[in-house]
């Protein structure tokens, strides 16, 4: 009798370390504080199961997956990524929009809501830090901006180029950089906002940050993947996103920061 209740005992024990699960998520820089609270109230409700979440550029982690690399879901600051992905037969899911990203100027030595775009011809200005337009979506949309507001030829010679959004809030940060076009999620998170005030570039100079995210094909049968994927669409979840500067598929243009109000 006292051996059955052990191997009771045991099984108990046991039954949640069998059961647990793990998930590696490929996410885009500029989802770095969002996604570690969200994570972090997802595991409140998953304490046994194993949640991982690597940071970069959204075109490295789409080459990646191409060659296989071991993501279960991807969140791409570039909606197109996961569709190409999908086209290619390595989505495990339907591709779901789940945030429009912004650009917005900032500095941590100038007073980047005080400014335009325009201002970054200032010759005091020596170096202006996008991030890698290749790979990285935000970089690609500054270029845009830069282009679009006739600024491209004279400032082109100061940018420097982050290998994503996050890095190149670092540039600027450690004073690589005076200034940066960077995600507004990344400027408002408590990490940057004590730091320095932004300026919201113009989403008509550019095309939209459209985001959006896939269960990877090789976690299709994964039942916490498709967990965090359902969680992410949740009104707690959304409710993160909006906290971070996002707006949200579905409730307009009026969730994220207002066109009139570029200055913080």
């Amino acid at each position: 009798m006292f051996q059955m209740r052990l191997l009771l005992a045991l099984l108990l024990i046991w039954a949640p370390l069998v059961q647990a699960e793990k998930i590696t998520i490929a996410a885009a820089a500029d989802l770095k504080f969002a996604m570690d609270e969200l994570v972090a109230t997802f595991k409140q409700q998953h304490a046994t199961d194993e949640v991982e979440v690597i940071y970069g550029s959204s075109g490295k982690f789409y080459t990646q997956i191409q060659q296989g690399a071991p993501f279960d879901l991807y969140f791409s600051a570039d909606i197109d990524y996961p569709r190409q992905l999908a086209n290619l037969g390595l989505a495990g899911s339907a591709v779901t929009p789940h945030a429009l990203g912004r650009l917005v100027l900032w500095s941590a030595t100038r007073d980047a809501s005080q400014m335009t775009l325009a201002d970054l011809t200032d010759p005091a200005i020596k170096r202006i830090a996008i991030a890698n337009p290749r790979v990285a979506p935000y970089g690609k949309r500054a270029v845009e901006a830069l282009k679009q507001s006739g600024l491209w030829d004279k400032l082109e010679p100061k940018l420097v180029y982050g290998e994503n959004i996050a890095q190149t809030a670092q540039f600027v940060q450690t004073g690589n950089a005076q200034i940066g076009i960077i995600a507004l999620a990344l400027a408002i998170s408590p990490e940057l906002a004590s730091k320095g005030g932004y300026w919201l570039v113009p989403a008509e100079l550019h095309a939209p940050l459209e985001q959006g995210f896939i269960i990877t094909k090789r976690a299709e049968n994964n039942g916490l993947a498709s967990k965090f994927a359902t969680y992410i669409e949740s009104k707690a979840a959304r409710a993160v996103m909006t906290r971070y500067g996002f707006a949200l598929p579905g409730d307009g243009a009026g969730t994220g920061p207002q066109e009139d109000d570029h200055a913080h």
